[in-house]
């Protein structure tokens, strides 16, 4: 099984603390190397293949779509103020948190802004919890933002983008460790395809797909709604 390198030393410090935990009294001890197979589960980096399918819009996380709203993305970004969908995704404990790209594009924003550590499943976790939010440019000019959401236990988003950089749907991104959120603001004339309540797989799940419009072979000029 793959480990996210971000897990290393945590595994290190759980595997010195059960040793410890065996000098003290064995049962400690097995106490700790559950904690520690747990530490190794959480941080699990399995290999994906993204689907190809032409106007799709990955899961940025894996996790329960908690939310789907309107509202407008985050303004330190730049873009337009105008209420677009937000597709929310919950992760919890037991899921895997490396996060992936939703679509190919070009990072045109990136900000990451201190906050709160409310329960990630609460709709305000959007507003007011810390958070690391990306703008990415579509090929065909549209642009959308995702964000990582730290929660009631997460304390470190881990971000590896950079602005400018080229990216593939699918392709891994960051982390964030022990339970958050992922939030992704959809472009104009994109549809949500999964529901409320619904499981999905980071890099793996269709969580939207471009509508067909008049003059779908051309480009649209950025932050212009087809």
């Amino acid at each position: 099984m793959r480990i996210h390198r971000e897990g290393y030393p945590f595994l290190l410090a759980f595997s010195l603390a059960t040793a410890a935990l065996f000098l003290v009294w064995s049962p400690l001890g097995w106490a700790g190397v559950v904690l520690t197979l747990w530490c190794g589960w959480f941080f699990r980096d399995p290999d994906r293949v993204a689907p190809n399918r032409p106007g799709a819009l990955l899961s940025p996380a894996d996790g329960v779509v908690c939310a789907i709203v309107s509202a407008s993305p985050p303004p330190e970004l730049g873009m337009s103020p105008e209420a677009r969908i937000r597709v929310s995704v919950f992760l919890n404990i037991f899921d895997v948190h490396v996060n992936r790209v939703p679509a190919d594009g070009t990072v045109t924003a990136l900000h990451y802004r201190p906050g709160k550590f409310i329960n990630a499943s609460f709709d305000k976790a959007s507003e007011d919890n810390e958070r690391q939010a990306i703008a990415l440019r579509l090929a065909d000019g549209r642009d959308l933002a995702f964000v990582q959401i730290a929660g009631l236990i997460a304390r470190r988003i881990k971000c590896d983008l950079a602005v400018g950089q080229s990216v593939r749907a699918g392709e891994r991104f960051g982390i964030i460790r022990f339970g958050s959120r992922a939030d992704v603001y959809l472009p104009f004339g994109f549809r949500p395809t999964v529901g409320v309540g619904e499981r999905v797989s980071a890099g793996v799940s269709v969580i939207a797909e471009a509508l067909p419009f008049p003059g779908a072979g051309m480009t649209s000029t950025p932050g212009e709604r087809p």
